[in-house]
């Protein structure tokens, strides 16, 4: 179904609110209390994730009573999202008459045809209406040889009044005198012929072998007349107009089955409006149908619609490059960027607020953005944000913690009514158990991409409580990983596995450049070595890896 006017004109104001790829809990609970904050000051905020949520962020949404957000998978505006003409239609049995009048009183250029169930199957044009008028005549024969004399009754605002399953028309009209002597000049044989109230006369037609008589200027046809219509196998049908409207509008008469263009430049509700304005420029329509996947007429689209449409508004949180962001972000209508980590490559067409700060999570930046405004936290979202820093902080282990999320995290926990120690350990509990979890969902669901010294690099991180535990899949989680790898042409493919109970990592990985990652973290101990106080993705395993790598290559 179409969006209503209003309905599209609100989709154009949305502000769409976003953390980065494979999400993690600090992206996908700033996103959420953005957009509650956004709501407040009357925005039409949306908050939005791109990809799956995790067991962490999940537990969280469902213990506050959060939803999930929805999945924004592009940031270019789609035909759907776009106001564009609402879906007028005609049927294959509709008449061009009909259609021109239908056309003059909505002020439409085109129709299109649709069955009974809505599906397109043709267009129909004022130019191709106009042709009918001013074309060649052997047209005309053929149209007016196939259309249903009904058609002609009800174009002429007349009636039938003798039909016959018989009649013979070769589709040519024959607009005659009303003297018999003018009807001795005409060949009037399976002909349509259009004459006045003259008994004589309309007899003489069918004599003569007329296929069909077209009547005006009367009620009523006699008896005798309608005796040998019946003989001669030649329908009677009595016009509602005169002679000279009648002459003009049974050329009207034809279905617009028998003229529509069944081939069409069509488009998908759920195409990029930037594409479709690319596709325009190779035609000349006035307008075109807009589809769905199952050829369900939708609306018409025109150039002034694409001209007019607005890229989607966009908030980032938790993140800054295009490597991690939305498709298609380069294209949006970027408003605002808050984050916590280095600044990378996205750039604005515009000034935009744009708010970086040192410290360990982007919760707590939201969190001091409600302050500033002094908007109060509910209590729901006190504990969602606290959840939040403590993930991203690693409950406050994480070097990126700065005294900043400690205050915060103590003051959301007053609000939430929650003991910190208890509340963590329930969170760790849940986050770091691996027993349901595939290797691929392992590594893949906290995954981020980095491009080191023209490298593509992603590191994964998983949280468990122990890190022996992950040592007894070490072999499936290999394999995972060079599928992985090879998949997505990486040059180098690391997982993080973090224990927070024990203070540190261990490091798999994969990829030509593997070996690299021995030499940012040693193997003092064997294979796999216990790196202990190494837990921050950001601060410490992303710069150390960069040094490797840099290193490697002078």
């Amino acid at each position: 179904m179409i969006p209503s006017k209003e309905e599209q004109m609100e989709r154009q104001r949305t502000v769409y609110i976003t953390g980065h790829r494979h999400p993690d809990t600090d992206s996908i609970v700033s996103a959420i209390a953005y957009a509650e904050l956004q709501k407040r000051k009357g925005v039409h905020a949306v908050a939005c994730r791109l990809g799956s949520i995790n067991t962490e962020t999940k537990w969280l949404l469902d213990r506050f009573g959060f939803k999930e957000p929805m999945l924004f998978e592009d940031a270019r505006a789609t035909i759907r999202e776009i106001e564009m003409d609402p879906p007028l239609t005609i049927t294959p049995d509709t008449t061009i008459y009909e259609t021109l009048q239908l056309m003059q009183k909505h002020n439409k250029q085109s129709y299109g045809v649709v069955n009974e169930k809505g599906q397109l199957l043709g267009m129909v044009t004022r130019s191709d209406l106009a042709s009918i008028g001013l074309g060649d005549t052997a047209a005309s024969i053929q149209l007016l040889k196939e259309t249903p004399l009904e058609n002609f009754a009800k174009t002429l605002s007349g009636r039938i009044v003798y039909m016959d399953e018989e009649y013979h028309f070769n589709g040519k009209v024959s607009i005659i005198a009303m003297t018999e002597t003018g009807l001795s000049n005409y060949d009037v044989k399976d002909r349509l012929v259009l004459l006045g109230n003259d008994q004589e006369a309309q007899m003489e037609a069918i004599r003569k072998g007329a296929g069909v008589l077209i009547v005006v200027w009367t009620q009523t046809i006699s008896e005798a007349v309608l005796e040998l219509a019946k003989q001669h196998h030649c329908p009677i049908i009595i016009s509602g107009h005169g002679t000279m409207n009648t002459s003009r509008y049974l050329y009207f008469a034809p279905p617009v089955s028998l003229i529509m263009i069944r081939s069409l430049i069509s488009f998908n509700i759920d195409e990029f409006a930037e594409d479709v304005g690319k596709k325009m420029l190779k035609s000349r329509y006035r307008s075109y149908p807009v589809i769905d996947n199952n050829n369900y007429l939708k609306g018409y689209i025109s150039r002034y619609h694409i001209l007019d449409y607005r890229n989607k508004q966009v908030i980032l949180v938790d993140h800054n490059e295009y490597a991690q962001s939305v498709k298609g972000v380069e294209n949006a209508d970027l408003l605002e960027i808050i984050d916590h980590h280095r600044i990378c490559d996205i750039a604005t067409s515009q000034p935009i607020n744009f708010r970086n700060e040192i410290i360990g999570s982007t919760a707590s930046i939201i969190a001091s953005i409600y302050m500033e405004n002094q908007m109060d936290i509910p209590k729901d979202l006190a504990g969602l944000l606290l959840g939040a820093i403590l993930s991203d902080t690693l409950k406050f282990r994480s070097p990126t913690t700065t005294g900043k999320d400690i205050g915060i995290a103590k003051m959301l926990a007053d609000i939430a009514g929650l003991e910190i120690d208890s509340f963590a350990s329930e969170m760790f509990k849940i986050s770091s158990n691996i027993s349901q979890k595939s290797p691929y969902d392992l590594i893949s669901q906290d995954v981020k991409t980095f491009h080191i010294n023209n490298k593509k690099v992603m590191i994964a991180q998983v949280i468990i409580a122990a890190v022996d535990e992950m040592r007894e899949i070490e072999d499936a989680l290999r394999k995972e990983m060079e599928q992985f790898t090879s998949n997505r042409s990486l040059d180098l493919f690391v997982v993080a596995v973090t224990s927070i109970l024990e203070n540190g990592s261990i490091f798999y990985a994969s990829g030509a450049l593997k070996d690299i990652v021995k030499e940012a973290f040693p193997d003092k101990n064997g294979p796999h070595s216990f790196q202990e106080d190494i837990l921050s993705r950001k601060n410490q395993i992303v710069p150390l890896l960069s040094r490797a790598i840099i290193n490697s290559a002078i």
